[in-house]
């Protein structure tokens, strides 16, 4: 009797989870809607929990190198955590791509933006919001697309320069500035537009906004730390991703 009590309690114990942690994720601003529903999920999936702080790429590079407790990095780009790899501040072979981002130029207002961007040269409003480009992987691209269409020169007087891409759509959002560049993720679910009016920005315009992973240097040989990023490149959780409007 003690034996098979015994070696039920054995079995019980290998069944369940590693120990369960938190992992400490600083997070690009775009990717909120979805990272906030993924940290959920990975609680619920593996124990562990996801501490997640969300901002500018380019603030978030800062904090890194200045001893910021962060372990994961989700990145809006692909320069900043290769950067972070060269400067020893990540692990060597632990970045991945997790989504390609969209661009968007939104409007609250339901029949502002056209389906061509046609707005843009009308030019009868007073502000655009647009993410800091010095800070911000989607700031530069606005940018970026600005000059593509010959709009740079006329349009700059107008910006009102957000933090990031976060701050950037809460200026659309608030009315502050009548229409904006987003990411496509903040104003688009399931393929459908949430509310307002939107250009999807050709991607021709602009660089491919490649997001990549990282896992810091903090975060090095930690059970949690790799059983996030595992999950980030699960199938479930890349359908995930996908349906708020990246590609992978």
């Amino acid at each position: 009797m003690y034996r098979a009590t015994f070696l039920f309690l054995i079995a019980f114990l290998l069944s369940l989870p590693a120990r369960a942690d938190n992992v400490y994720v600083a997070v690009a601003a775009n990717f909120i809607a979805p990272m906030q529903k993924i940290a959920l999920q990975f609680e619920k999936d593996t124990g562990h929990k996801a501490i997640v702080a969300f901002g500018a790429t380019g603030k978030f590079y800062a904090q890194i190198k200045n001893g910021a407790p962060f372990e994961v990095f989700l990145s809006a780009d692909d320069d900043t955590p290769a950067r972070l790899v060269k400067e020893g501040a990540a692990v060597a072979g632990s970045r991945f791509t997790y989504a390609i981002g969209k661009l968007v130029l939104w409007s609250a207002k339901s029949e502002l933006v056209d389906d061509k961007g046609e707005v843009l040269k009308k030019e009868d409003f007073q502000h655009l919001s647009v993410a800091n480009p010095k800070l911000a992987p989607y700031g530069a691209a606005a940018v970026e697309t600005l000059k593509a269409l010959g709009l740079l020169g006329a349009l700059q007087p107008k910006f009102v320069q957000a933090e990031n891409i976060s701050q950037a759509y809460q200026f659309v959002a608030s009315g502050n500035a009548p229409l904006g560049f987003v990411a496509m993720s903040q104003v688009y679910e399931e393929g459908k537009l949430k509310s307002g009016s939107a250009w999807i920005i050709p991607s021709k315009l602009y660089s491919p906004i490649q997001q990549d992973a990282v896992i810091l240097d903090k975060g090095k040989g930690k059970p949690a730390v790799e059983a996030l990023v595992k999950y980030l490149q699960s199938d479930k959780i890349k359908a995930l991703i996908k349906s708020y409007g990246y590609d992978l």
